[in-house]
Order: C-alpha cells, then structure tokens, then sequence
C-alpha cells in the first residue's frame, strides 16, 4: 500500500504543481511567476539557513547535556526538507515547504511521529561494557606474546 500511494505522489504532484503554474501565470502574468519562483528558492535558502543552524545548536547542546537529541534532530530533519522543497520550483512545494519551517507544524509532526517510535536505552552501561554490535576481531598471540601483570 505505501508503494502505491508513493508512487501516486510521485505522479499527482508534478501534475498539481503545472496546473498552479498556469493559475497563478493566469492571474499574475508569466515573468512575476518566474519571479515568485526563483524568490522563494532564495528566500528558501535563507531560512533553511536560518532556522537550521539554530536547530543544529539546540541539537548540540541536548548532546552536552547527555539528553536524547531526537526532538531536536526530528527538527534538523524536518528543516532539511523544508528546503528542499523550497528549492523545487512549484507553489504546491513552498507551501509545505514553508509549513515545515514553522515550530507548530514541526511540535505537531514530531508528536504523530514519537507514537510510533520505540526508544532502546542502555543507560547506565559504563563505555567499555556497552553491548557489542558488528563484526568482532580474535587476535591469535602466542604465550611470550601477552603477560598479564594485574590490575591497574
């Protein structure tokens, strides 16, 4: 079902995005459509930016203070997108992509999204006890190769 319902955004939303090219050139005239689409790529940059190096500051300091970043990268992420949406030429595009730019929308998705996520903590596991995950090397050493001299 998620294909199919991918594959039908994929095929609605360039279509959508072409018929609100020719409305709004309707309305306003071709060179101001071009032009609403080449500043909102511009403006779009510009809060990305923005707006992404203040989530990429509270993303850092959630990691100092040892909390779990994952409202704050849920933002980073979110923030992304937004510009990259604005950066697509299409008003259909800008309009999520300038609702994903604001904190309510983004407060609103996280909280749909946390109902679906499980979050597995080891807290409390000194460094060198954490569960070991991957590949593990053996290291073959003969008798005069090791020497244990006690605990330090």
């Amino acid at each position: 079902m998620p294909r199919r319902l991918l594959a039908f955004f994929f095929l609605v939303l360039p279509l959508a995005e072409i018929a609100c090219f020719i409305l709004v050139g309707r309305r306003i005239g071709l060179l101001a459509t071009l032009s609403l689409v080449v500043l909102s790529a511009f403006a779009g940059l510009f809060l990305m930016r923005m707006a992404g190096f203040g989530a990429l500051a509270r993303l850092r300091q959630s990691g100092r203070e040892g909390q779990a970043p994952g409202k704050e990268l849920a933002d980073v992420t979110m923030i992304f997108i937004a510009g990259a949406l604005l950066l697509v030429p299409g008003f259909l595009s800008d309009v999520i992509g300038l609702a994903l730019l604001l904190p309510p929308v983004r407060r609103f998705l996280w909280n749909r999204l946390v109902r679906n996520v499980v979050v597995v903590d080891i807290g409390g596991v000194p460094p060198g006890q954490a569960p070991q995950t991957g590949p593990q090397r053996t290291i073959d050493l003969d008798e005069d190769d090791f020497h244990r001299d006690g605990p330090r």
